[in-house]
């Protein structure tokens, strides 16, 4: 006699124990509304890994989105593990964006594959707040592999992707990231006094599994790694700060 046909219900059941259920991964939101409703799980999974890059060439640009993810490290529990290839990383500038120097364990390595081990290795060891490195050539395999290793444990993988020789977009290639960002600088708001507000970036979400692209316009990291909406946004209608969404596979 035939095996009976499983129903939805069983296959949804299946399907969880396998997954494991999302609404228990944890997430760190930013506290930015806009930012937050857009996102598949309202902020970014801890468990998860995540690229960065910067939206073109410039130092601005790459500053951006160095402290993007210093503001997202910032605002996790635990040491920091940061990985670099160079030692051109500017801690003052992590610290104004809220990662304080005692939390930042810093190590260098020799290539792109050592970076990725040293990496995994930090994921693995469940101790952490976050991981945090710079590569420019990460394969699909290796990209998986940091994926399982941050599944099942609360520190979240930072991937700050750099352009392979050539200028190649990294974002251009296939990865296995829950999402993937392009962060760049935007003209700071104009103050009633003599220097400069605070910086603002335009972040563009360009991929999320199970969610939509966007872009949102928003004020860089403070001292406690929080992101803000610009103050002519905070009042805008919701309908006008709507992007334009692309489902995403």
């Amino acid at each position: 006699m035939p095996d009976p046909v499983p129903t939805i219900a069983e296959l949804r059941a299946t399907l969880r124990a396998i997954e494991g259920d999302v609404r228990d991964r944890p997430v760190l939101p930013f506290a930015v509304a806009p930012l937050d409703r857009r996102l598949a799980d309202g902020g970014l999974r801890l468990d998860a890994l995540h690229e960065v890059a910067s939206r073109g060439s410039s130092w601005g640009d790459d500053a951006a989105a160095v402290l993007f993810a210093a503001g997202v490290a910032a605002r996790t529990r635990g040491d920091v593990l940061w990985i670099v290839r160079s030692r051109d990383l500017f801690a003052p500038g992590l610290y104004q964006a809220g990662l304080e120097p005692a939390r930042v364990i810093y190590a260098e390595a020799r290539d792109d594959g050592e970076l990725l081990a040293l990496l995994e290795e930090g994921l693995r060891h469940r101790g952490l707040g976050a991981v945090v490195g710079e590569a420019k050539r990460v394969t699909m395999a290796q990209a998986r592999r940091l994926q399982l290793a941050a599944e099942g444990g609360g520190t979240v993988a930072l991937l700050l992707r750099r352009p392979a020789r050539g200028g190649a977009d990294p974002m251009h290639a296939p990865s296995a990231a829950v999402t993937r960002w392009r962060i760049g600088h935007a003209p700071s708001a104009p103050v009633p006094w003599d220097g400069l507000g605070r910086a603002c970036w335009r972040i563009e979400c360009v991929r999320q599994r199970g969610g939509d692209l966007f872009e949102l316009l928003v004020e860089g990291s403070d001292e406690a790694g929080r992101l803000a909406l610009p103050a002519q946004l905070v009042d805008r209608p919701a309908a006008q700060d709507r992007a334009p969404a692309r489902a995403v596979g």
